[in-house]
């Protein structure tokens, strides 16, 4: 079996061939599936630890939440696939543990992660809610990237398309659809094997990342409350998650309906953080915020403003006060 995929973009009038298997390592075939999800790993905990110690938040304790919620994350991602496709698990057994096959879902991941940061925050010491908001851009950070596994896989794309100028086709995908043709049909959903799909994967990267550069260099700059990213960024990721996953042909469902687990999961929390953003929001300038959710010196980082502001009032105090002596003598 050939470890390349040809992948045809007729929007864009390319085509290429697509490895899944990177080398071979004693033996044992390296997936690009992995190094891509890996690699948006590493990236998302060195973004943290910067940002970590630029918000004066202890980085030992830093450490106990990566550990914990890296755990509960990988066993969260997995346990929520394997929960919805039990049907063919509970006769495999042996494949629960195959990620590095794919089969793992990001809410089931954040999930875990959310559990296991919780734990580490604890053992750590580390405020929990100014945590959220670091773990929420880090989250954009591995989801941007790690997405491109799935690419590499050519796995959870969407349903047929020949207007987007980024749909892509190829022999995998069509293999794909015609395994899961009735299945789909079942679920309402009509598909031509021979006709391109939409990228999903493509989407959900490109929103990522651009929630990144929004809650990152402009949210951040002008954070009112701790928890106020995280807050944004189920709103953002709800909504593009709830659009994108009607688009998908690989969707976890509710059994024996046709409701989508993860888009009605989506709306729920984008509706559900918008709510809670805005009522905080109102306290914030209220002045009523739970201490906890009260930026302090201690993790509010100055914008480039405020401490050009700062350097020009101790200036103006250093003058004054020079003046004052020079008059006094």
């Amino acid at each position: 079996m050939s470890n390349y995929t040809r992948v045809y973009f007729d929007g864009l009038g390319i085509d290429f061939d697509l490895p899944s298997v990177a080398f071979t390592l004693f033996g044992h075939e390296v997936h690009w599936y992995g190094i891509i999800i890996a690699f948006g790993f590493v990236l998302a905990v060195l973004y943290g630890g910067r940002m970590a110690y630029k918000w004066k938040m202890s980085l030992d304790g830093m450490t106990d939440v990566l550990i914990w919620g890296t755990i509960f994350g990988i066993i969260g991602a997995r346990a929520y696939y394997v929960a919805f496709e039990w049907d063919y698990y509970s006769q495999h057994l042996a494949e629960i543990p195959q990620i590095w096959n794919g089969g793992i879902a990001i809410y089931g991941g954040i999930i875990g992660a959310l559990i296991g940061a919780a734990i580490g925050c604890k053992v750590g010491k580390i405020n929990f809610p100014n945590l959220l908001d670091l773990g929420a851009l880090g989250l954009l950070i591995g989801q941007g990237i790690g997405r491109w596994g799935n690419f590499f896989n050519q796995e959870a794309f969407g349903c047929n398309t020949e207007t987007s100028p980024f749909r892509m086709w190829s022999y995998k995908i069509k293999e794909s659809l015609e395994a899961s043709a009735e299945l789909l049909a079942s679920k309402g959903i009509e598909v031509n094997p021979d006709v391109p799909v939409h990228p999903t994967f493509l989407y959900e990267s490109l929103w990522c990342i651009l929630g990144f550069f929004i809650l990152n260099y402009i949210v951040q700059k002008h954070r009112k409350f701790k928890g106020e990213i995280f807050l944004l960024y189920g709103v953002w990721y709800g909504i593009e998650r709830a659009v994108v996953e009607g688009l998908r042909t690989d969707s976890l469902y509710i059994a024996g309906t046709t409701i989508r687990v993860s888009q009605l999961l989506s709306v729920i929390i984008a509706v559900a953080f918008a709510v809670a953003f805005i009522v905080l929001m109102l306290k914030c300038k209220k002045g009523t915020l739970p201490k906890a959710l009260v930026l302090d010196g201690s993790v509010h980082t100055p914008t480039a403003a405020e401490e050009i502001q700062e350097q020009e009032i101790l200036t103006a105090n250093k003058e004054k006060t020079e003046t004052e002596n020079g008059t006094d003598n």
